[in-house]
């Protein structure tokens, strides 16, 4: 053997081990200062619940994903800038009018720069989906039980993540400067301007002097691609770390309960999952702004003051405050010289925020309602919990009524309608419709109680018709599989609320140091629970099983029968041979 090679083949491994020790030397010193190694095992193994509803949410975080993509690439092409010049570019219908930098910069990132309007329709697409994915997802925890204790303070987050990205989505439409969002940024004016007595003094300051003055575009571009984003990726990780510390909601089943998780682990499963998620949402983006138009800002041409576009319509998420703006009276107050107009503030300035603040106040409601101090990991079918799933019905339909009135004009007109009468219809409708729709929907879900309790007791309905020797028919019924069975059963049972007043004795006296707060949370907790179909008892489940169990037998005998050439015919077994004499 040579024993040069040898050597030279030593000192090779040599070199290869040194190496992924020196690799593990940085490793190992980095995780005595950072404990990297643990923080990554404990959370690369966690385990989350798989179901199609728990998706919402991811929608809404890749599409804010895209949103920062698309964003970056308009960002090195746009100039937030009110200077005044004259256009050049090669849309030939605008060329040589005087237009806003703004303006003309968007026309060019749409038109000149490759890729542009794409990005441009992929950004605006992004923002409407990141929107409607925060607002069904946050649905679907309400109406889930998810914003119980101890995820409270997550409701809160995701409730300021909607408002964040409402206004978001504002400042962005507004940046081109053209006719369409300078009639928003005119409004938003007037908005300001309707707060008593500093409304004045609020809008010259945003303004930088009388409407629309110099500054408001560069003012929102600062806001919108810094100030705001940056408060977005702030809540989103707080979202984010919270999820992780509390561990994920999951529905009831086999081996689930409040003190586990059952799904599958970060990785590999769930994070290429997520990743493919991701690419799925980028690829629809891509497809709606490569296919669909959408704020063609060249078809509206630059802002002018003195004109407005016929029909304008806000992006969807903005249109219920202008519907109820759009439907309030003209109503105005003159007192020392201050004109207070009621007709813009009620509808602008205190709706939204009275409907944001009791949205964010919804789980510390229904906890104080219910006395629940327990912590909930099991979700809730909606139609377990009436009172809740009525209320936030009611709320969706009278924003829905709203939303519907931001386009009253345009429903006057495809619909060939007085908008007089539109608008009177609609001014009653978003008070006795979310009224209606709360009942509807309660004595909905209570229904829906007393059928799954049919279900769990009778099980399901198999299509086959029995007949019994009496000469009655009925359906035949096999028991729910077990797994099912759980689901259906795996709920808590409603407290049960007496007729007598809280903080009070058997008799009705109330005790000492007992007020009027008490009484109230009582008399609500009571209407809160009243008409709930509870599940049913074991007694009652044995009863159930033992009834379809004879039914069941019952059946295997007719059958049995059946195969030796018999019939019942009413009363009696028939032999074949003599039913066809």
């Amino acid at each position: 053997m040579d024993t040069s090679k040898v050597a030279d083949s030593n000192r090779t491994t040599a070199a290869t081990a040194s190496k992924p020790n020196r690799v593990g030397a940085v490793a190992t010193w980095a995780d005595e200062r950072l404990g990297l190694a643990t923080l990554a095992k404990k959370n690369l193994r966690k385990v989350f619940p798989d179901h199609w509803s728990f998706m919402l949410g991811e929608i809404a975080l890749w599409s804010f994903v895209v949103l920062l993509l698309t964003g970056v690439f308009l960002t090195l092409w746009f100039t937030p800038s009110m200077g005044e010049v004259q256009y050049n570019g090669s849309y030939e219908q605008l060329r040589g009018i005087h237009m806003s930098e703004a303006f003309a910069s968007s026309l060019r990132i749409s038109f000149d720069v490759r890729g542009g309007l794409l990005m441009r329709q992929m950004h605006h697409w992004a923002a409407m989906l990141f929107i409607a994915a925060m607002m069904i997802h946050l649905l679907r925890v309400f109406f889930t039980g998810a914003h119980r204790k101890p995820r409270e303070l997550n409701w809160v987050i995701g409730c300021l993540l909607l408002l964040l990205g409402t206004l978001e989505g504002f400042t962005g439409y507004s940046l081109p400067d053209d006719l369409l969002s300078g009639t928003g940024i005119r409004a938003a004016d007037g908005f300001i301007k309707a707060t008593p007595v500093v409304g004045t003094y609020m809008s010259f300051l945003l303004f930088g002097g009388e409407f629309p003055g110099e500054s408001i575009i560069p003012r929102l571009y600062v806001v919108h691609v810094l100030l705001i984003p940056g408060l977005l990726l702030a809540l989103i990780a707080a979202h984010m770390l919270l999820l992780v510390y509390h561990k994920h909601t999951q529905w009831p089943g086999p081996g689930r309960t409040e003190k586990n998780v059952v799904g599958f682990p970060m990785l590999p499963v769930y994070a290429a999952k997520a990743g493919g998620f991701f690419f799925i949402v980028f690829g629809v983006t891509a497809l709606l702004g490569g296919l669909l138009s959408i704020n063609p800002v060249w078809k509206y041409g630059p802002y002018d003051p003195s004109k407005v576009t016929a029909g304008s319509q806000p992006d969807w998420y903005m249109g219920w405050p202008d519907g109820a703006l759009r439907i309030m009276p003209g109503i105005e107050t003159h007192i020392w010289g201050i004109t207070i107009s009621w007709n813009v503030m009620l509808p602008i300035l205190v709706l939204p925020m009275l409907m944001f603040t009791i949205l964010l106040l919804l789980p510390f409601l229904e906890s104080w309602i219910t006395g629940d101090k327990r912590e909930h990991h099991l979700l809730q079918r909606p139609r377990n919990a009436p009172t809740r799933t009525a209320l936030m019905v009611a709320l969706m339909t009278m924003y829905g009524l709203f939303w519907a009135a931001g386009g009253n004009d345009i429903i006057a007109i495809k619909l060939h309608a007085s908008i007089n009468q539109i608008t009177y219809f609609l001014r009653g409708a978003v008070f006795i419709g979310p009224v209606i729709a709360f009942i509807i929907t309660r004595r909905w879900c209570i229904s829906l109680q007393r059928k799954d309790n049919e279900t769990v007791l009778h099980g399901y309905e198999t299509g086959i018709i029995m007949r019994s020797p009496e000469g009655g028919y009925s359906e035949r019924h096999l028991p729910l599989p077990e797994s099912r069975a759980y689901a259906l059963t795996a709920r808590d049972r409603d407290p049960v609320v007496n007729g007598v007043e809280a903080g009070s004795d058997a008799n009705g006296v109330p005790a000492p140091g007992q007020g009027r707060l008490a009484a109230l949370r009582h008399r609500i907790r009571t209407m809160w629970y009243s008409d709930n179909v509870q599940k049913p008892t074991r007694d009652e489940l044995d009863h159930g099983h033992h009834h379809a169990e004879h039914e069941h037998e019952l059946q295997e005998s007719m059958e049995g029968h059946a195969a030796d050439g018999h019939q019942f015919d009413g009363h009696h077994l028939v032999d074949d041979e003599s039913l066809r004499h």
